[in-house]
């Protein structure tokens, strides 16, 4: 369930082998490319993305990320004949030790420091959901559906952070639904819900996607990374440790030199230009 080559720095230089990844200045693409197939996840793409996510929080010159699928679709989660099938031959051991991996996917995700930005259209179902509810930000076409369909095949909703981090994005009652339902939604049913952030026509979407990842990338590095990370952690916090973190998070911020270029750009009347530092 190991990727077959493990990322090595930096992430401009490495060639993917079962998923399509590229780097364009400070924005890296990830691309689920098995189109035939609606881009079903396999244990080897898993394995993949996981060690391209990890090789991102370390990599300085990629400042956002995208993820995308290929040929009209996002992602139909698992391959069903090359991972549900193997699955159902499986001991426990075995099956944790899978369901572990997939779930380092997510984590790999929300601990890379670059904002993600997750390009939807079409089928997004299933582990490919929740690649997408692990992105930052989500833009979906007209024609994207979504479903958390594990209910559908005899499986637990709480599938790789989903009963986490799904609330959090459309609030409980909405997620215990779609949860213990596996029903599919619709885009406009979806952004209404605040699963996406907006809708753009499909032909536009992965430029869209990418220029808000450049617009990020450009922004200051340092404190978007401590923006996503305190959004993820003060989730278990109480208001007032939440405003305590914050005031310890922004005096950091305020020490990096994007604080000060800020600074001269508004005495000067001028865009600030971010260096990451």
């Amino acid at each position: 369930m190991n990727a077959a080559n493990p990322v090595t720095l930096p992430l401009s230089g490495y060639r993917a082998r079962h998923v399509r990844f590229s780097v364009d200045g400070k924005v890296a693409t990830l691309t689920l490319d098995r189109p035939e197939k609606k881009n079903p996840l396999t244990f080897e793409s898993y394995a993949e993305a996981v060690d391209l996510f990890r090789a991102a929080a370390k990599d300085r010159d990629v400042k956002a990320v995208v993820v995308t699928g290929a040929g009209g679709n996002f992602c139909s989660g698992g391959d069903v004949f090359e991972i549900i099938e193997p699955l159902t031959r499986m001991g426990t051991a075995e099956l944790l030790d899978f369901t572990k991996m997939t779930g380092e996917v997510v984590k790999a995700m929300r601990a890379a420091p670059q904002p993600i930005v997750a390009a939807v259209d079409g089928v997004c179902a299933g582990a490919g959901a929740i690649i997408a509810m692990a992105a930052d930000v989500r833009l979906g076409t007209p024609t994207a559906r979504v479903a958390f369909l594990f209910n559908r095949v005899g499986l637990a909703g709480c599938d790789m952070g989903a009963c986490a981090i799904l609330p959090r994005i459309v609030g409980q009652g909405r997620a215990a639904e779609l949860l213990f339902t596996g029903r599919s939604i619709g885009a406009e049913e979806a952004e209404r819900m605040g699963f996406f952030n907006r809708l753009v026509a499909a032909e536009a979407l992965l430029a869209e996607a990418t220029q808000l990842a450049r617009e990020l990338a450009n922004g200051p590095t340092f404190a978007n990374a401590m923006t996503k990370r305190m959004l993820d952690t003060e989730w278990a916090m109480s208001i007032e440790a939440a405003v305590e973190a914050e005031a310890v998070a922004q005096a950091l911020c305020m020490q990096t030199e994007d604080f000060k270029r800020a600074f001269r750009a508004f005495a000067e009347r001028r865009k600030p230009v971010f260096e990451g530092n």
